[in-house]
């Protein structure tokens, strides 16, 4: 085996190789390592995994909120050739009892901070043959951190690279029960080496990030900052408060955020003290960056270049530009090594109008672990299919309009939720703003607009309807306007709204369309 096919090798070991001096982690603040360090934890960590009965080819559903832990044991499973199942930590316990089962793994991999869920799922899950508890002794569990203190730091043998499975991460569940997203060691690879061809990294890079890590964010975050020799600055919490803090102590020069986060960072004065003068790059997607959003972060950071990206858990990275090279609303270039078309109804590459988005390259996943229909309908003659409307201009850009479960029905067409959203942000004192289309599969929808005030003041339905009336066509204006104290951030770890913000948004508020219209107030 190629051991620089193998995706834990080729993302640390050869840094250890090229710089093993030179700092590759750094975590809250109170821990440093060099790559020379750092990979003899992860060395150690592979034995300790081995020394537990774990074997190649094994599926290991692994729990972690620690985000050194997860940089530690995911390494270590890559190492060592085991199949790393990402479980998120935000799921609730029927959900993690159904993704494990129909995942067929057969070790548990989790944090001590999960005792009282793993004790829930133990009875729910009698295929799992080994519990391994990291963070100390634990009841009926295999001591990771006694037996990776026990271990050599000598490299493991490397067995399994290339084309063979390296892990399977979820997707948001967003529309039923999350799928398990297969990805390669080739696949990971080409996200985790090739992003920065595509946007500049530079030596004495620090990249900084927080539990995201725990999904496919390792291979789009933490996994290229160690690949490319930066240091990776992991904190326990990234959200605006943290932020603040870790900047300032770590010098970060690099973030991957989505743009909700700099929504809730500017809603508040607490950044306009700090000093964030290191930051150089934002890498933003997972969400669309509105206009209005994009020009107040431009205001508070000059020296930051954004750069918008479009990708998904099945395509990291699949379309990205420096924002000010580009129009507003397009995202950008197919990403070095990738393609990407827009095509009709009829299959037809299109240029110029709007059709759906699909996907080409090495980084795309290999398909839907165990649900062979999902991957018929998603991967079709070398092209993923996520879903998502699109235009594709002559010069090969890509404007993303949207899930096609986001955009409303209404009239027989889909209106995308973007340019009413960025109209609306775009409004006096409006802070954040979310459209949906309700019933939710409904052939004709109801469009409810949630705006929130910004920070001390005030918003009125009426008015930001008859200023929406004024920068919108007719057709496009939203049936029923909502004021909000403040969006229900779905706590999906991003340290922003995060993609489930519009399923909150309509249990929270959906009840309101189904009153009579004199009871709500109406455009």
């Amino acid at each position: 085996m190629n051991r620089f096919a193998n995706f834990g090798h080729a993302v640390l070991t050869a840094q250890r190789d090229r710089d093993p001096d030179g700092t590759a982690l750094t975590f809250a603040g109170r821990d440093r390592f060099s790559y020379a360090e750092l990979d003899a934890r992860v060395n150690r960590r592979a034995h300790a995994l081995i020394a537990a009965g774990l074997a190649p080819g094994e599926r290991v559903a692994t729990l972690l909120d620690s985000p050194l832990a997860v940089v530690e044991v995911y390494l270590a499973q890559a190492k060592s050739g085991m199949v790393l199942m990402a479980l998120n930590p935000y799921w609730d316990p029927d959900v993690l009892a159904a993704v494990v089962t129909r995942g067929a793994a057969s070790a548990f991999v989790y944090g001590a901070r999960f005792d009282e869920l793993v004790a829930q799922l133990r009875p729910r899950l009698p295929e799992i043959r080994r519990w391994i508890r990291v963070g100390g002794p634990g009841t009926d569990a295999v001591d990771l951190d006694d037996l990776t203190a026990l271990a050599t730091e000598d490299p493991p043998q490397i067995a399994c690279g290339g084309d063979e499975l390296l892990a399977l991460y979820f997707t948001s569940g967003s529309t039923g029960l999350p799928k398990a997203v297969a990805h390669t060691h080739s696949s990971a690879l080409a996200t985790a080496e090739r992003l920065w061809l595509d946007v500049p990294l530079g030596r004495g890079a620090v990249v900084g990030t927080g539990p995201i890590i725990w999904g496919i964010g390792f291979v789009a975050v933490a996994a290229p900052a160690l690949a490319g020799g930066a240091r990776l600055a992991l904190e326990e919490s990234f959200g605006p408060d943290a932020f603040l803090e870790s900047v300032p102590r770590e010098r970060i020069t690099h973030i991957s955020v989505t743009p909700s986060f700099f929504s809730e960072l500017l809603s508040t004065d607490a950044h306009a003290s700090a000093d964030l003068n290191s930051l150089r790059v934002a890498l933003l997607g997972g969400e669309p960056l509105l206009p209005a959003m994009q020009q107040r972060i431009r205001q508070r950071f000059p020296q930051l270049a954004l750069y918008g990206y479009f990708g998904q858990t099945e395509a990291p990275y699949s379309a990205i530009a420096r924002r000010d090279l580009v129009p507003e609303n397009v995202v950008g270039w197919a990403r070095s090594g990738t393609a990407v078309r827009v095509v009709d109804q009829d299959g037809r590459r299109v240029v110029g109008q709007s059709g759906e988005i699909q996907i080409s390259g090495p980084h795309v996943m290999t398909g839907y672990d165990g649900q062979p229909e999902a991957t018929d309908g998603a991967l079709r003659d070398g092209w993923f299919i996520g879903g998502d409307l699109g235009i594709l201009d002559e010069q090969g850009r890509l404007s993303v309009l949207g899930r096609k479960t986001d955009a409303v029905l209404r009239g027989g067409r889909f209106i995308a939720p973007l340019p009413i959203e960025d109209a609306a942000t775009g409004i006096d004192d409006v802070a954040e703003a979310v459209v949906v289309g309700l019933p939710a599969e409904a052939s004709e929808q109801t469009m409810l607009l949630v705006v929130s005030p910004k920070l001390g003041t005030s918003l009125d339905p009426d008015k930001v309807a008859g200023a929406l009336a004024d920068r919108l066509p007719t057709d496009d204006l939203p049936d029923l306007v909502v004021i909000a104290d403040s969006m229900p951030h779905a706590d999906d770890g991003s340290g922003g709204r995060g993609k489930l913000l519009r399923r909150e948004v309509r249990q929270r508020w959906g009840h309101l369309v189904e009153q009579a219209p004199e009871q709500r107030s109406r455009i």
